[in-house]
This record gives C-alpha cells, structure tokens and sequence, in this order.
C-alpha cells in the first residue's frame, strides 16, 4: 500500500468510459411536471410509473447512520454479487489479470472471474481456517488486482485474523475486499472504521442476513470515494428499484427488531452448538462467528439424505478444499432447531463396523 495508486489499478477503458446519464441523474431541484424520462405519465401505481433514484441518496444516508459511514463511500448494488462483479469488471483485464482467493470460500468470487475471463489464483486456507499470508504473497504478481477475503468465512463460520488482514492491506499494492455478509453476528468490529486508513480496502455487507432480506437482494460496498466513483461509473443506470428502497427503508427503521434477531441467533447457535457435540456420528463442530456451524461426519451424503427424507435442508460442502464429509447448518427459529436435534437423534450410521448413534 506504500505505493498505492488507485489510477494504475484501473482498466484503461474504464478511466476512458463516458458513463451513461440517465433522466433522473440530469435533474436535480424540485419540480411538478416530468417530462424528461419518456415515463407513462398516465399511470401512477404508487409512484411505480416513475424511474427511482439512481443514487439511492435517502437509503444511503439510513446506511450511513447505522455504519457511521458518508454516503460518499457507500454503493448499494443486487445483492453483494453486483459489488463483487463490478469490482472485477472495474480493476481486472480479462484474460491478462488475476484475483486472488482462499478456499473454502464463497464461490460467487471465482464464478464472477470466470463470467469475466479474469484468472483466479487460489491460496487455500490453513487447517486452522486462517490465511496463509506466506503462500498469497507468493502468489501476488504484477497482474494481481484483487484478493478477496470472507470474514467470517464461508463455509468455515470463523472471523479471519485481523493482523493478517492489515498486513496484506498494508503489503498489496492492489485492492484487498473483506466480504463482511456475517459480521453481524461476531463479536469483532468491521473494518468499516479502517475505510480512512486504507484507500485499497473495500468491505462488503448485505441486508440478506442479519436484516432479514435475503429475497430483497440489497447489498452494500463501502470504500474511499474514488472507488464508490468508479462504481457508480459502471454499473447500470436503476439499479435498485424504487420497491427494494423503500423496503429497505422501511426495514432499517426498526432497529430494535434487527438486534432482537442477532440476539436470538446468537442465543439458538450457542444452543445447538452445545447439543450436538453430545452426537458420536458428529465428529467436529467448528467454532462459528456466523448465523451457521459447520460440522464434520463420516458419512456426509448419508447424513444429508437422511435429513432430506425428514423434510430438512442443510448444505453439503464436501467438495470444497479442507470440508471434507462437512455440512453447513444455518441456525433456524428455536422450533426448527429442535427438530433437527430431535431428528438427529434418530439417525444411526453404520461403516466398517463402527456403529454411530
């Protein structure tokens, strides 16, 4: 970060891009008569029949009360995989440059590079589900552009060390994304107030987690001004539609709601960590910073279809680097976490006579 230069990072052709302006962009004031964005004047579905706001500047500035962080520095996209998406779109050459990410890890990373013909360089994790700092810096070369890091992590569940998040922010020279869709439910900080003290740091966060709005699809970019700038340079016009902003509005409006959540969360996963260390089929329960435990089996696919034939859904993440036999449980209400454990409690396992029940 010593030599940071945002300018070298940037694709040509987007330093070059003349970004589209639409109506809404162009105007600015108040007015009574639109006529500016060929709308259907003759309709009006609670004001469906207008483009909303292609800033999001009211839903922006809730944000920035809740995370402390200016509207200058927030991007509100589709999700998180819009951020992610752009960022490649902004910094990476196809074909030429390469990100870096570290497996097992949110998959979405490796699916946008290869949508983009982007090279993906991937370091995996440590047994201990941390960063092999050695190993990334070995991989970094002169076209490295982007490394990406889930903290907590997908599918782990565990916050990555801070210290080797800060050495890489301070030894790379190119953009360092920490995915923070899970921060809500761990006990460290964001990142968010080191926005300031990093201009290669990019967080990303989400409402589809602990807000509750994973069918919203709302996710959030926070980073230096410049880097919002090259955002909203790139993506499309109306991005977020007038529906999802209001929703969205309406949802960060109840805060107290929001913690009643995190804490009931917090609470259940402590419940079903406890209880299901007392299985013998289940052989590790990692510790989680998130709103899901992974734990590891024997038998994973036994396991799952087990569930599967009981009407639970968890996530098999056996074929993921160092998740070998693991499954993924997202922390359900009290009532469908007791039903887990109640129907874990009628599975046995049978292999190389060894009986697991």
């Amino acid at each position: 970060m010593k030599n940071f230069m945002l300018e070298k990072l940037v694709r040509e052709n987007i330093q070059l891009l003349k970004p589209y302006s639409s109506a809404r962009s162009e105007y600015d004031g108040e007015a009574t008569i639109f006529l500016d964005a060929n709308e259907n004047n003759m309709a009006s579905v609670d004001g469906m029949n207008r483009y909303p706001d292609p800033l999001q500047k009211d839903l922006k500035q809730v944000i920035g009360i809740i995370k402390n962080v200016p509207s200058k520095n927030t991007f509100l996209g589709n999700g998180s995989d819009e951020a992610i998406d752009i960022l490649i779109r902004i910094f990476c050459n196809p074909g030429v440059d390469n990100i870096v990410i570290c497996p097992p890890t949110y998959g979405m990373y490796e699916v946008c590079a290869n949508i983009n013909d982007v090279i993906v360089k991937q370091v995996p994790l440590l047994k201990s589900f941390q960063l092999d700092i050695n190993a990334i810096q070995e991989e970094v070369d002169s076209n490295t552009k982007l490394i990406f890091i889930c903290s907590p992590n997908n599918p782990t569940g565990n916050l990555i060390d801070e210290k080797d998040i800060e050495s890489l922010l301070i030894g790379f020279n190119g953009i360092v994304v920490i995915d923070e869709a899970y921060i809500d439910f761990a006990p460290n900080a964001s990142f968010l107030s080191k926005l300031d003290q990093y201009p290669n740091l990019v967080v990303l966060q989400t409402l589809s987690k602990a807000w509750g709005l994973a069918g919203l699809r709302l996710g959030m970019a926070f980073a230096s001004a410049a880097i919002i700038n090259l955002f909203n340079k790139v993506k499309p016009p109306y991005n977020i539609s007038k529906v999802n902003q209001q929703t969205g509005l309406n949802a960060l409006s109840d805060k107290p709601q929001f913690d009643d959540w995190v804490n009931n969360i917090l609470s259940q996963r402590t419940i079903v960590n406890v209880k299901l260390k007392t299985f013998d089929f289940i052989l590790n329960v990692y510790p989680s910073d998130a709103n899901f435990i992974l734990i590891k089996v024997p038998d994973a696919i036994h396991l799952y279809n087990y569930l599967k034939a009981k009407g639970i859904i968890v996530r098999n993440r056996s074929s993921l680097p160092l998740c070998d036999n693991c499954l993924r449980i997202s922390i359900g209400t009290e009532q469908e976490n007791n039903i887990l454990i109640n129907t874990l409690k009628t599975y046995s396992y049978e292999k190389e006579d060894i009986i697991y029940r």
